[in-house]
């Protein structure tokens, strides 16, 4: 029960933490007011309570004193901590229960709207967009939240991670609630799942998109990776579920699941299908089919066989939340592009230049294998790998580099804390065998200008990895690098005559 105290809105104790399960135990007065949650020890709050999480490299229980010293009256722990005389709460979870504080202190956001989670190795971005774009066609306000940030209707928020952390997240719902959004297409990370930033929320439904190597550096094996995406469709959380039926692992997850669900696809037998599939540079146009009966053609603006799946995973979360093919049509055709998702940047030269986003091995492939359909000239790749990652694809990513490209740049990514060269070094020993030419540039803006300087009429000069980042990360430090402003700059350079060899 939210009050007002001093114009200041708060909750007691007892009524934030009465729908949590993992509460083991209480110390102190639960009718002390709560006016914010916090996740940081640093930062200032108001009557805070304070969730000391148990991390990799940091206990959050070290930082409790400090965070009751900038405004916090109340903790969440996972062991009492005696000198501190504040309520505590403790728990067995520390992150799940973070996840339901912080949705109870909002007044469970997420309940006042219907909500579209997706999630999958590949497209959440895209799909998340299409899936905005069919809402808003069929009169939705319509709230996203993804790797390339949040959007409340048209209003953009910067956001650091694809899924965010609880205190975030449902800070932003509440947001949503209060400018009037009424669904919601979020991407759902597998990091986020395995993290409890979620629970207890409920989705009216869930999109399965496919599955692929990537992050292994944090699930160390394919089979952890799996299992955990697969929970979050399996699990309790979705109340209906959209399955690509082309997906190998689909079968995996279709036998656990308990709740209606719709499968689309191009080469299985599905719900909702493709056909007639006609790819171009400038886009991609196909029928879509309900059961083998009710047919649409779609002209879409963005192109790439991929592109048709992430259409269909959106135009399925769309039609089990009651929207009709007519407005999924428009909704579909409605949109022109997504920051840094095969996104051809406007240059006026005789070759392309293209962004994207791919940074695993699947995602380079499908991107390759996509400009190669409509090249007219070379496909010349400018890619690296990022640092502090899994190792393991770094090999993977330069063998596909040298297997679909006609000439590879290998440059940095984000190293973060590792040496470039040493990552480099990996990325070659994936390239070398396959006999391609190649050259290694660490530095990512000599290596778009050498890519630059030697493309010629026809030519594709694809960026593949940062896409819609404007940051890179070296040495642990992040400085300002967008792609987009890059090649300008490169190009203000060569028209100049400063670029030419």
């Amino acid at each position: 029960m939210r009050v007002r105290n001093n114009g200041v809105s708060v909750m007691k104790l007892e009524w934030i933490i009465r729908d949590v399960p993992q509460v083991m135990g209480t110390r102190g007065d639960l009718q002390t007011e709560i006016g914010a949650v916090v996740s940081s020890s640093r930062e200032k709050a108001d009557r805070g309570i304070f969730f000391c999480i148990v991390g990799e490299r940091f206990d959050g229980h070290d930082f409790a004193g400090e965070a009751i010293g900038n405004g916090c009256v109340a903790l969440v722990v996972e062991r009492y901590l005696d000198d501190l005389p504040v309520p505590q709460i403790l728990v067995n979870n520390g992150r799940a229960a973070m996840a339901r504080i912080c949705a109870a202190f909002y007044g469970w956001p997420s309940r006042k709207m219907k909500m579209c989670g997706i999630t999958g190795t590949k497209g959440k971005t895209t799909t998340s967009y299409m899936f905005k774009s069919i809402c808003e066609a069929a009169g939705y306000r319509c709230g996203l939240i993804g790797t390339t940030g949040t959007m409340i209707g048209d209003r953009k928020i910067a956001s650091h991670l694809t899924t965010p952390d609880p205190v975030e997240l449902q800070k932003t719902l509440h947001e949503m609630v209060e400018a009037g959004v009424e669904v919601c297409g979020m991407e759902v990370s597998a990091h986020a799942i395995d993290m409890y930033r979620l629970d207890g929320m409920i989705f009216d439904v869930g999109c399965f998109t496919n599955f692929s190597q990537d992050h292994l550096d944090y699930f160390k094996t394919m089979e952890y990776y799996f299992e955990t995406k697969k929970r979050y469709i399996v699990g309790g959380s979705v109340r209906n579920a959209a399955l690509n039926a082309d997906e190998e692992t689909v079968e995996k997850v279709r036998k656990d699941l308990h709740v209606p669900y719709m499968t689309y696809g191009i080469c299985a037998e599905a719900d909702l299908f493709a056909r007639d599939i006609e790819i171009t540079e400038n886009g991609v146009s196909f029928e879509v089919l309900l059961h083998g009966m009710h047919s649409t053609r779609v002209n879409l603006s963005m192109t790439g066989m991929f592109n048709v799946y992430n259409a269909l995973a959106a135009a399925a979360c769309a039609m089990i939340l009651g929207v009709d093919m007519e407005k999924i049509r428009q909704g579909l055709e409605n949109i022109k592009s997504v920051p840094g998702r095969i996104e051809t940047l406007e240059t006026h030269t005789p070759y392309k230049v293209i962004l994207d986003y791919s940074h695993s091995p699947d995602a380079l492939k499908n991107i390759l294998t996509t400009v190669r359909e409509f090249a007219r000239g070379r496909v010349i790749a400018v890619f690296g790998c990022g640092g502090d990652r899994d190792h393991g694809k770094r090999p993977q990513m330069g063998k596909i580099g040298g297997q679909l490209a006609d000439y590879c740049i290998l440059t940095s990514d984000n190293p973060r804390s590792e040496d470039p060269m040493v990552i480099l070094s990996s990325i070659e020993a994936g390239i070398r065998p396959t006999g391609k030419p190649y050259e290694v540039i660490e530095n990512r803006r000599e290596a778009i200008k050498r890519a630059m300087e030697i493309a010629g009429e026809g030519d594709i000069v694809l960026l593949a990895g940062k896409g819609h980042e404007t940051y890179q990360e070296i040495r642990g430090v992040k400085r300002p690098f967008d792609e987009k402003v890059v090649v300008q700059e490169v190009l203000a350079e060569m028209r100049s005559g400063k670029g030419k060899e």
